[in-house]
């Protein structure tokens, strides 16, 4: 991109003022800068102007689950389809490992985290083992596609190859980095962090798909006639990936994404819930669930909102690509983001100052046609690590870990 095409692009949405300090900058630095420009979506910078009706639900109502003794009863027949389209290649895996272990401790990408007491067993090292699982069981190699950030792309990729992928073939990990949004303040003007850099924060849980066609992947997945993948979050170490009963279930029933949920340990546990919104399938925030819906049962007397999601789906690939041809959703956070001020000084606020925009993986399902949310038992395959110590913490883990028979 050149400057004139720069100012040009800037013009149109009303940020020159991103190229106040331009000629005072390297020529590197003015490169850079020009890229960053134009790879930085702007038009997602519109919805500040009306972000009151972005965060608006519609009628919520219950979305069954196929529920453990359904599964039970199916088992056989659900994980020879699945092992059917491991073994011919139609199903890939993602991990969403774009953040950083901050809240346990650490600076390294969250992966790294050690979460062994005698011995090293890294949470990477958990989830390629829960994978390798499913290639020893289905005999074949499942494409695994790691999101990494900015901030954790170089440290992720040198840790995962110093430790040769513990035991998985390296031709089948491949690595893309999060797409980045641009952070603005209350007015939607983009704010910078540097003289030649804007202040910019992934793209939110839900960019996976965008960003692995950006970087190129989708021309590998179609190549590989891959037609399936199956998403995950880096924090769960129990859960199964690629798991050929919860692929055959989707299969067999008919719809588009699956979703891997849990029982709920209490009305207000901290987790969104599977559900229809305007006949549709989504999922309502914990935060969003109001007494009503917490108490309201269904046919059989049990919880009708009961089933809390564990970032785990699989999404049919054609119905993704469909999809992406119209803009997801927005979510726009109010965050404390670090700018310079008029003066050219790094400012680093104590109190929220601006927006991040961000997507999520729950609009995506809202988008499409049909979801099997699929009960998974809790102590087996949900072991999230979020805090130190506590509830979902490293503590925790280790216990359902000790308690599944991984030695620590």
């Amino acid at each position: 991109m050149t400057l004139e095409q720069a100012k040009e692009k800037l013009a149109q949405y009303g940020q020159e003022h991103v190229l106040k300090y331009y000629e005072e900058l390297a020529d590197v630095e003015k490169q850079t800068l020009l890229e960053q420009i134009e790879a930085t979506d702007m038009s997602i910078l519109e919805a500040c102007k009306h972000k009151e009706d972005l965060v608006k639900k519609g009628v919520i109502t219950p979305l069954a689950a196929m529920q453990l003794d359904e599964i039970e009863a199916n088992r056989d027949v659900f994980t020879r389809i699945g092992v059917e389209a491991i073994r011919a290649g139609k199903v890939g895996a993602v991990l969403l490992a774009g953040g950083m272990g901050t809240r346990l401790g650490s600076d390294n990408p969250k992966g790294m985290y050690n979460v062994g007491v005698t011995r090293e067993l890294y949470i990477f090292e958990c989830l390629i083992h829960n994978l390798l699982d499913v290639v020893h069981q289905c005999e074949a190699w499942v494409h695994l596609f790691v999101m990494t950030s900015d901030k954790n792309h170089d440290a992720t990729v040198q840790f995962l190859q110093e430790h040769d992928f513990f035991g998985y073939r390296g031709e089948y990990v491949h690595f893309f980095k999060q797409e980045m949004a641009a952070a603005t303040d209350y007015e939607g003007k983009i704010y910078l962090e540097e003289k030649g850099k804007l202040s910019t924060s992934p793209n939110g849980n839900g960019g996976w798909f965008i960003s692995m066609q950006n970087n190129g992947l989708l021309e590998l997945v179609h190549n590989e006639g891959i037609e399936w993948l199956n998403v995950f979050a880096v924090d769960n170490v129990l859960q199964r990936i690629a798991d050929p009963c919860f692929v055959g279930a989707t299969i067999q029933r008919n719809c588009v994404v699956g979703a891997k949920v849990v029982r709920k340990n209490a009305p207000d546990e901290k987790v969104g819930v599977m559900c229809l919104e305007d006949g549709r399938p989504s999922i309502v925030e914990y935060y969003e669930l109001t007494e009503e819906l917490m108490n309201a049962k269904d046919d059989k007397g049990d919880p009708a909102y009961n089933f809390g999601v564990i970032l785990n789906y699989l999404f049919k690939v054609a119905d993704l690509e469909h999809m992406m041809m119209n803009h997801m959703p927005l979510h726009i956070v109010e965050k404390k983001i670090p700018y310079l001020n008029e003066q050219g000084e790094l400012v680093k606020p104590q109190a929220p100052n601006g927006y991040k925009f961000e997507s999520l993986v729950l609009d995506m399902i809202h988008q499409l046609d049909s979801c099997l949310p699929f009960e998974v038992v809790r102590n087996k395959e949900f072991a999230p690590i979020k805090n130190k110590t506590g509830v979902d913490s490293v503590e925790s883990a280790r216990a359902l870990l000790e308690e599944n028979g991984v030695q620590l």
